[in-house]
């Protein structure tokens, strides 16, 4: 059985190459990149042969971890469906424990894992020129392969046993997005390190907890030997563990494939929903999907979202025009963006028009309402914010103010958010109609739209004032005031977002006729 497994691995990877032209063209033109990218990096492992042995150690620790994560992420994000999938091989009634054992075996043989080998006999001979014995290199290879590979399999059942009927560009486009808020940031971080020829002190202690968890373990192990018996050890068996626990868990996962039935049905049915295939099926799960589908193809919210980082962006040209030093004027458009997203959803209710009677008659709850409404919101603001957030601080060059920027954004966007869920629910005005210009007056006007938006705004300013005096004390006196200022305004920030939506969740729920005859008068 191995050997036919094995070689109908063999066949499939050379199956690729058939196919229509653009087909092979595509593959074509990403292993030719693969091999140039797996060829740079081996050129850049090799020079750490004359490096010393912290900073081959750093490099090795921080890249393999972000390789192990890759294989893990990567078929949870692509959704591409597994070639050895386990349950292909149900009809032969094979035990899953022998099958699970050939299919691992199986998954070594592919181009990812060949490159992953490239770069490991680059990392021996580098080790081996440090004075690590090869021996203890090859094993340190050979455990971050298996690691990488099981993790791929792992990855891919679990995308086919738990998300196989949710698979869809949305689901992908969250995945991404989530990893873009932590990659970003932390890349800039990186990037912002002075290491002049030695590890900075942040970084080493970054690679020091990631030798000790399952992504850097293995690729710590040969590094370690030279710093003492005992942390060696301590990668060695973490390693080990994460094999064995990885090989037990794609045993279960490849039993249990074997053992469930699939519900086809259940996959068409939810084929081609989009945003409602993502949400939970809930009446909040509705009002999200409903809502960011919204926010995606109308005009009017587009234009919003879009205006919203431009003009928190144009802001630094004022201020360094008048004579505000650079160092103080970049840090401005950050929390000027963060008050006017969460001030965005203020008039949500608005631009529904007539729409809204479905969220009425229905009997939809205010929370679920008034939270649903929120997550376009939550899904555009938070990614911007996490990656704008440390390029300004990098930018600025004083790394301590990251906590009181985080807590200055946190304050003002969810004390807006709050203050918006009141202000749509409470004191909606007209807004242009669906199909209309974004730019276009509505025929109903009044002094209501304005006093709504200055509410909201002004209101989340002055809420998040706190966090703004401790944000400022701490970047021209002391830098303790950070931490007070991060706790603080995550603390307003909350307590405001709750309140808010509580008070707005009433509000909905008690004024829904009005709420009807405003959508049918404007």
């Amino acid at each position: 059985m191995a050997a036919h497994v094995l070689r109908l691995r063999a066949a499939l990877l050379i199956g690729t190459f058939r196919g229509d032209p653009s087909h092979v063209t595509r593959v074509v033109v990403g292993l030719v990149l693969l091999a140039a990218a797996t060829a740079a990096a081996c050129w850049g492992l090799l020079t750490l042969r004359d490096a010393d042995s912290d900073v081959a150690l750093a490099v090795t620790v921080l890249g393999g971890s972000a390789v192990t994560l890759g294989f893990a992420l990567a078929p949870l994000m692509a959704g591409t469906s597994d070639p050895l999938d386990p349950r292909r091989f149900a009809v032969f009634g094979l035990a899953p424990r022998p099958l699970a054992g050939v299919l691992a075996l199986a998954g070594l043989i592919s181009v990812p894992i060949f490159a992953l080998i490239a770069l490991g006999v680059c990392l021996v001979i580098v080790w081996a020129a440090h004075g690590v014995p090869w021996v203890i290199g090859a094993c340190s290879v050979l455990l971050a392969v298996f690691t990488c590979a099981l993790f791929a399999r792992v990855g891919m059942a679990v995308t086919a046993s738990f998300l196989s009927e949710r698979r869809s560009r949305e689901l992908t486009g969250v995945f991404a997005l989530a990893v873009l808020v932590v990659v970003v940031p932390v890349g800039v971080f990186l990037a912002s390190l002075e290491w002049r020829g030695s590890v900075p002190t942040q970084l080493g202690e970054a690679v020091t907890a990631l030798a000790l968890t399952p992504f850097g373990a293995a690729w710590a192990f040969p590094a370690r030997v030279d710093q003492g018996a005992g942390s060696a050890w301590t990668s060695l068996l973490i390693a080990v563990a994460t094999v064995v626990l990885l090989g037990l868990l794609w045993t279960w996962l490849v039993h249990r494939l074997l053992t469930t039935t699939e519900r086809p049905a259940s996959v068409r049915e939810r084929g081609g929903l989009g945003w409602f295939a993502v949400a939970p099926g809930t009446p909040g799960g509705g009002v999200a999907a409903r809502s960011l589908v919204y926010w995606m193809r109308d005009r009017r919210y587009v234009v919003n979202s879009v205006v919203v980082p431009i003009a928190a962006l144009i802001t630094i040209v004022p201020l360094v025009v008048a004579g505000v030093p650079i160092e103080y004027a970049v840090l401005v458009p950050v929390p000027i963006a963060a008050v006017f997203f969460g001030w965005l959803p203020h008039n949500d209710l608005a631009f529904d028009s007539t729409a809204v009677w479905m969220h009425i008659a229905s009997g939809v709850r205010g929370v679920s309402d008034r939270v649903g409404r929120l997550i376009p919101v939550l899904l555009m603001a938070v990614p911007v914010l996490a990656i704008a957030i440390p390029v300004v601080i990098a930018i600025q060059g004083r790394w301590a103010l990251l906590p009181a920027m985080v807590g200055v954004c946190a304050a003002l966007f969810l004390s807006g958010l709050g203050l918006s869920s009141i202000s749509s629910a409470v004191a909606p005005y007209a807004v242009a109609r669906p199909g209309d210009s974004p730019f276009q007056q509505p025929q109903r006007t009044g002094s209501a739209g304005a006093i709504a938006q200055g509410v909201v705004l002004l209101g989340a300013i002055a809420l998040s004032t706190p966090a703004l005096w401790w944000g400022w004390l701490a970047l021209t006196s002391d830098v303790q005031y950070a931490t007070a200022a991060l706790w603080g305004g995550i603390a307003i920030g909350v307590t405001v977002l709750v309140v808010g939506v509580a008070i707005g969740s009433l509000a909905f729920e008690r004024r829904g006729g009005r709420l009807m005859e405003f959508a049918e008068s404007t």
